[in-house]
């Protein structure tokens, strides 16, 4: 229990400096990646990535990414614009 606790704790504090919060909330899991992005898993299970620099990223089927510990994760599904939405909801005015 404490090592899934404290993976958790990692993986939220190795999010973006510009991760929405309305993404941080919004996800069930996040994976930091080699690339320094990040993966967001939803509760549905769909997947949307995250780019170094903050922005939502195209996924293709079948791709596979790499964590950042090594393990390499299969794409599902390409959640870009729920990705793009969560990222500027906390940036827009409305």
């Amino acid at each position: 229990m404490k090592t899934k606790l404290a993976l958790a704790a990692l993986a939220l504090a190795s999010t973006s400096v510009f991760a929405g919060h309305a993404a941080v909330e919004a996800a069930k899991e996040i994976i930091p990646l080699k690339d320094g992005g990040n993966l967001y898993i939803f509760p549905d299970g769909k997947m949307g990535k995250e780019s170094r620099v903050g922005t939502s990223v195209y996924l293709k089927k079948g791709e596979v990414l790499e964590a950042a510990n090594g393990r390499s994760i299969p794409v599902t599904s390409n959640e870009v614009a729920r990705m793009d939405y969560l990222l500027s909801k906390d940036h827009s005015n409305n």
